[in-house]
């Protein structure tokens, strides 16, 4: 299919490239059902900013045309790409300080103990997006214990987007993007692009601790044992209620019975959810068998 540029195009094509309230509610219904998400109404003007790169990638000229591509059987390998593009990926390094303090205080101590034993120790990192909170979890590890790369100890980082796992896989990062790492931990962990222009690529110290993996989290998922810490922030405030409280038990579940969870600081557990959780701090949680521990 030609594709004829803006200006080209007759007033009514012009107008047909607009995302309808009936082509938004098609797009909020998709997003629900294949990723837990919730649009509300009053970012039609975003989701159309965002679907339009989606036009122009596959060379369809109205939203209309796109939807009945996307919603039929030859639309199956653009899905992920439209997923992926209804995604917020905003991320930084050593993101809700305080979390980072309780992993170093509070939880390296023990875990670090229990891994020079030989035991599995393993963290998760739920929608990790481009890779800040994996690689600052993994900064945490090697400024607690320089041999953490000789145990068993490791970091599994999840997202829903396959673009941004490729960036998160890239692990480079603009000056900017970097300017929360304190100067010690940036001289230590990354290293400077020839340039200077591009910014910093975290060191692989850091990302052999990391396995990246595509996960949605309202999917199976494939992980058999559990986790000792589970960071997962914000990332459920964009599900629907039914969606977060189908997935409260299953991170419950996916919890050591002493692990720790940590939530975005907008982000709540539902009163069923509390009761299977105890408080450990500013939105910091453990599962209820843990209390006292």
């Amino acid at each position: 299919m030609s594709v004829q540029s803006s200006k080209a195009r007759p007033q009514s094509a012009r107008l047909a490239a607009e995302l309808s309230q009936a082509g938004f509610q098609r797009v909020a219904d998709l997003a629900l059902q294949k990723a837990g998400l919730t649009i509300p109404s009053s970012k039609l003007g975003m989701i159309q900013s965002r679907l339009a790169k989606r036009l122009a990638a596959t060379g369809y000229e109205t939203f209309d045309q796109y939807l009945d591509f996307l919603f039929s059987g030859d639309g199956a390998n653009e899905l992920p790409q439209a997923i992926s593009s209804l995604t917020t990926n905003v991320s930084q390094f050593f993101r809700e300080a305080h979390h980072f303090e309780t992993l170093r205080t509070q939880i390296l101590p023990a875990l670090v103990e229990r891994a020079r034993t030989g035991a599995r120790v393993r963290i998760w990192s739920a929608g990790c997006s481009s890779g800040q909170e994996p690689l600052s979890i993994a900064t945490e590890l090697l400024e607690f214990a320089q041999d953490i790369a000789a145990l068993d100890m490791r970091i599994l980082a999840t997202d829903i987007d396959h673009a941004i796992l490729g960036r998160a896989n890239a692990a480079i990062y603009t000056p900017q993007q970097v300017v929360d790492v304190p100067d010690g931990i940036l001289k230590r962990y990354f290293v400077e692009e020839a340039s200077g222009a591009a910014g910093y690529r975290a060191a692989d110290d850091l990302l052999e601790l990391i396995a990246y993996r595509k996960l949605n989290l309202i999917d199976p998922w494939p992980m058999k044992n559990r986790f000792d810490v589970i960071f997962c922030r914000n990332v459920v405030i964009y599900f629907s209620d039914d969606t977060q409280s189908a997935l409260w038990p299953r991170f419950h579940a996916a919890l050591a019975p002493d692990g720790w969870m940590f939530l975005g600081h907008s982000e709540r557990l539902d009163d069923v959810a509390a009761r299977s959780f105890v408080n450990a701090g500013v939105t910091t949680y453990r599962p209820a068998s843990a209390a006292g521990s």
